[in-house]
């Protein structure tokens, strides 16, 4: 049982979600919730401490307060959320880092949980059907928010080596989607016109929101260890989940693939990262038999019905046709094509 729980990351709205959460589960005596700026939403019964896990702070905080249970949020995947890319690193593996460090010190801590992402298994031609959590990545992710939770899960099994009184939760979430999620991903779907990489038609796992709240809280209060892929049943293909939004599709030769991303983060349409556009390149999907059958987790949304709940919120936000024209000419001007021919694909659902 968790006596005092210190959630890291909870300025943003999952993890005050999850603060809130866990605060009003009775096998949790009292939650604390850190972050470097204040939460924007209501912590519930958890108390807001402001803590940069970049300092040593963090560790004086954990030691003052009797912290046994920490639950690790605080790994951010958009450089524009975290002020820029080398800002975004130094929060994600050097917060880490520090947080661990503490948690290593001192005997209080007893158990430690890790939010991570399926991104540690990069993506690639060559890749299995399904990754099981043992597997290699056959590509490494070699920038961005992969490599940061490949380097943080590093730490993590560092950590664990030397800490073995230690309980050690690290779970994998695909990408997380659902009426109140805002990530890359959700962005990118939401567009007016959806590019696409011509040729391909990348598979793609989600988790709801709803979902990834109570697996966090399960690891946290339950007694299993290890590592574990997190995402609901089924896969959609790109093309499948495009056509449930109602948008139309941009297809983007290969070659062009990554001065479109610019072109989006530069208009502000879109955050792509190289290994975003290699992940709806190639796409991903893991096993998620060892989620069921050792941590007794099963999600209540598959992938489809996850991404649906994602689109029914949209729907009220439906495009005019004035401004999927507007998009459209745009796409096809940077793919220098002329009148008539623009390449441009309009998705029925």
């Amino acid at each position: 049982m968790a006596r005092v729980a210190l959630v890291t990351g909870v300025s943003r709205d999952l993890g005050s979600r999850f603060a809130r959460l866990l605060a009003a589960d009775p096998s949790v005596d009292r939650v604390l919730g850190v972050d470097v700026v204040p939460p924007r939403h209501d912590l519930g019964g958890a108390e807001f401490v402001r803590v940069d896990l970049r300092s040593p702070v963090v560790s004086r905080v954990i030691a003052r307060e009797g912290v046994d249970t920490v639950v690790h949020l605080n790994v951010i995947a958009t450089p524009q959320h975290a002020g820029g890319r080398a800002t975004m690193k130094e929060i994600n593996v050097i917060g880490t880092m520090q947080l661990l460090a503490a948690c290593q010190r001192l005997p209080s801590v007893s158990k430690v949980v890790v939010k991570s992402s399926t991104s540690v298994y990069g993506a690639s031609p060559a890749d299995p059907a399904m990754f099981t959590e043992d597997m290699e990545p056959r590509s490494l992710p070699h920038s961005g928010f992969a490599k940061d939770a490949v380097e943080v899960e590093g730490y993590v099994r560092g950590f664990a080596r030397r800490r073995p009184d230690v309980l050690v939760t690290t779970l994998r979430f695909a990408n997380v989607i659902g009426p109140r999620v805002r990530t890359p991903m959700t962005r990118y779907f939401a567009l007016p016109v959806v590019p696409t990489v011509l040729g391909f038609d990348a598979r793609m796992q989600f988790v709801h929101e709803d979902d990834l709240l109570e697996a966090l809280r399960l690891a946290t209060v339950g007694q299993t260890a290890g590592t574990f892929n997190i995402a609901g049943d089924g896969v959609l293909m790109v093309s499948q989940a495009i056509r449930r939004m109602g948008r139309p599709t941009a297809p983007v030769p290969a070659f062009a693939v990554a001065t479109f991303g610019q072109m989006f983060r530069a208009a502000r349409l879109a955050d792509f990262t190289p290994e975003q556009l290699t992940f709806l390149t190639y796409g991903r999907g893991v096993d998620t038999t060892r989620m069921r059958e050792e941590l007794g987790f099963k999600p209540t949304h598959t992938t489809a019905s996850a991404f649906e709940t994602f689109a029914e919120a949209h729907e009220q936000g439906l495009l005019s046709a004035e401004r999927i024209r507007d998009a459209e000419d745009g796409v096809a001007e940077f793919l220098g094509v002329r009148d008539g021919g623009s390449g441009v694909r309009q998705s029925h659902g």
